[in-house]
């Protein structure tokens, strides 16, 4: 730990292995380092596949650097379907990044979480907070319209669309309007840009008022058009979040979504285990298969099954 705390690459790469494989060891590392935490500016990039959030990433990071600041980067991957491992290639993308001592990047996988985050993303995160490093960064997988466990992970997150891509209304549907607290076009040097930001602001007027007001931005990744405006965006956000009148309130809530979406976490493995141990899962997947019985009250059972299980199980330790 006190390698970690220290700045210590090797050690954090280490600690950060523990963590993705959610062992004891990794546990008692981030319950540990926990009180170090929350100085660090932790900001989510998410959006829909080829929305450019690699290279958007890369030039933030760049910017950040430029100011002075410590950055952490944390790409989820897709899954391997053969190791589970991430599929590095936001790390390719990145690769002029690894030069820098100023920057810690690390890959992981997504697990198939439909969020766009693995669960261990979140720990990664205060990992990289407790470590020293000024920024954190994480980019979602990509996968679409799932993407708003962002939200439970990062202070500030950052909505990409681009022009034409049908992104605003993906956004629309998915819950993204309502996690994003800063929206970028990016590849604002194409046609139909100004068109995707009214778009974007009639959205948000839908919406209605909040504490904070999302600001629409333009950038061109390639090009570093845009990305001074857009970390100045994120640092007045950050500013939002420490001091304005309902701070106090947004972090009891940024921890309620936490504690809640690990607990829903945990209970999804913990019934998984105890189904299959049980055979009740086998059970009625043969019924639904074979069409004796329906999905929704398949589902219905195995909770029975599940509680009961669970029942006898503290009866026994009693």
């Amino acid at each position: 730990m006190d390698g970690i705390t220290r700045g210590d690459r090797r050690a954090l790469a280490r600690a950060l292995t523990h963590v993705e494989a959610d062992t004891p060891a990794g546990r008692e590392i981030l319950a540990a380092l926990y009180a170090r935490t929350g100085r660090a500016q932790t900001i989510g990039v998410t959006g829909s596949a080829g929305a450019g959030k690699s290279t958007l990433v890369s030039v933030l990071a760049r910017e950040e650097r430029r100011r002075g600041r410590t950055v952490g980067i944390i790409a989820v991957d897709p899954s391997s379907p053969f190791s589970h491992g991430a599929i590095l290639g936001d790390r390719i993308r990145m690769q002029d990044l690894t030069a820098d001592s100023g920057v810690f990047m690390r890959s992981m996988a997504s697990r198939g979480n439909l969020g766009g985050l693995s669960e261990s993303a979140g720990g990664a995160i205060d990992l990289l907070d407790a470590a020293g490093y000024d920024v954190v960064i994480v980019e979602t997988v990509g996968a679409g319209q799932d993407e708003v466990e962002v939200a439970n992970a990062a202070g500030t997150t950052v909505l990409v669309t681009n022009p034409g891509a049908g992104d605003e209304i993906q956004s629309m549907k998915a819950g993204l309007m309502e996690v994003a607290q800063v929206m970028v076009v990016n590849k604002a040097d194409l046609a139909g840009a100004d068109t995707a930001v009214a778009q974007l602001r009639a959205l948000l007027a839908i919406a209605g008022p909040s504490a904070w007001a999302p600001p629409i931005l333009k950038a061109t990744a390639r090009s570093g058009e845009g990305i001074v405006e857009l970390v100045d965006a994120i640092d007045r956000h950050q500013e939002h979040l420490r001091t304005s009148e309902h701070a106090v309130e947004e972090r009891r809530l940024l921890a309620e979504r936490q504690v809640v979406a690990l607990a829903r976490a945990a209970l999804h493995r913990e019934a998984l285990v105890a189904a299959t141990a049980n055979g009740a899962l086998a059970a009625l997947v043969e019924d639904v298969a074979t069409r004796t019985r329906d999905p929704r009250s398949a589902a219905e059972a195995l909770l029975v099954a599940l509680r009961e299980a669970w029942t006898q199980a503290g009866k026994t330790r009693g």
